[in-house]
C-alpha cells in the first residue's frame, strides 16, 4: 500500500467531522449577526431616549444700578433692593 494513500473509511470520518464543525460555525456566525443587530438596536433606542432642549437668551434691563439680573443654567436669579416704588 502506498504511504500517501488514506483509507476511505478514515477520509469519510474526517469529512463528517468537518461537516459538523462547519455547521456549528454557521450557527455561531448567525448568532453573532443577531447579537450585533440587537446591540445596535439597543444603542439606537438609548440615543433616542434623550430629549432635545432649546436654550434661549434673556436680556434684562434695570433703570438703576442697584440690584442684579443674571441667568444661570436656564434659571432666573434676580434681586432688587426696591419693590417698584423707587426706594
Amino acid at each position: 500500500m502506498d504511504e500517501r494513500m488514506i483509507p476511505y473509511f478514515s477520509h469519510e470520518g474526517d469529512m463528517a467531522r468537518m461537516e459538523r464543525a462547519n455547521k456549528r460555525l454557521w450557527i455561531v456566525i448567525l448568532v453573532l449577526i443577531a447579537v450585533l443587530l440587537g446591540t445596535n438596536g439597543a444603542w439606537i433606542y438609548y440615543e433616542n431616549s434623550f430629549t432635545d432642549e432649546v436654550t434661549t437668551e434673556i436680556e434684562a434691563e434695570q433703570e438703576t444700578s442697584e440690584g442684579s439680573n443674571y441667568v444661570v443654567g436656564g434659571d432666573y436669579y434676580g434681586e432688587a433692593e426696591s419693590q417698584g416704588d423707587g426706594n
